[in-house]
């Protein structure tokens, strides 16, 4: 198979799963198994990956983006913005940053394959159904009703993300309902809450394993990102109305079903 296509592959993955729970991470790492893309390049591909993915985000949700520019005038009810706008976002990313940055060569020795992934999508979808059956009513249905305990709470959440399997989306989502915020509003904060995760970790790998690729592989990297970013926008919008009349529920059952079959399928395939 040739390169090119893998990169089309790999964004198409990516672009789908990156903001549904259902781990972005956890699905390239069985079809990079499948494709026999694996080892430190091609994990450092499919982090760069995401900033197609980072920038869907950004088209889709703009205006929310452009109110955090700190000294721009706005209407005295838009609490989500200027500094304490960033200062939200801040407080989400910065545990996952700390612990991520500090346990960078276990997770990636340890916690990226094919076995640990099936555990945390099991584990994953277990959480999403207890989520749905005893997360209290909603009473946040405003980004700009949120709290910084709140955000406290969802950052911390968030770290359990860094094990691949378990959705970055899906963690800061089930954090967000258990602090009472609406499907909706809890999926858009994840969203939102993802960009300066997401490009942190996007920059510190490459910072770490820019050594690994060459001006050759620019094309991929251009063809990869595009793909990535036009099916995240495609999956974003779908998200967001499934949400709006639906539950996490099928979300979870997949995720419970996807499991075992990572776990046997992926094992059989590569022991042949």
């Amino acid at each position: 198979m040739s390169d090119f296509l893998i990169a089309v592959i790999l964004g198409i993955v990516l672009g789908l799963t990156e903001y549904l729970p259902i781990s972005s991470a956890g699905h390239l790492i069985v079809v990079g198994s499948l494709l026999n893309f694996t080892g430190p390049k091609a994990t450092c591909f499919q982090v760069f990956l995401q900033i197609g993915a980072i920038s869907a985000v950004v088209v889709l949700y703009r205006d929310r983006f452009i109110h955090l520019i700190p000294f721009l005038q706005r209407e005295e009810n838009q609490k989500f913005s200027g500094w304490r706008g960033i200062s939200f976002l801040a407080l989400t990313t910065l545990p996952a940053v700390i612990v991520g940055a500090a346990g960078h060569h276990f997770i990636k020795t340890h916690l990226f394959g094919p076995l640990t992934v099936a555990a945390a999508l099991g584990v994953g979808g277990i959480a999403i159904l207890i989520a749905e059956k005893y997360k209290p009513e909603a009473r946040v249905f405003d980004l700009n009703e949120l709290t910084y305990a709140q955000a406290g709470i969802i950052g911390l959440v968030q770290c359990l993300s860094l094990w691949p399997g378990v959705s970055r989306s899906a963690s800061t989502i089930i954090a967000g309902l258990f602090c009472g915020f609406s499907r909706k509003i809890a999926a858009e904060y994840s969203f939102l809450a993802a960009v300066p995760i997401l490009i942190a970790a996007a920059v510190y790998d490459l910072y770490k394993n820019w050594h690994l690729f060459h001006s050759s592989d620019l094309p991929l990297f251009v063809l990869g990102l595009l793909v990535s970013f036009v099916s995240a926008l495609m999956a974003i919008k779908t998200f967001i109305a499934f949400l709006q009349r639906w539950t996490l529920v099928p979300f979870a059952y997949y995720r419970l079903a996807v499991a075992p079959m990572v776990y046997l399928g992926v094992v059989n395939f590569l022991r042949q």
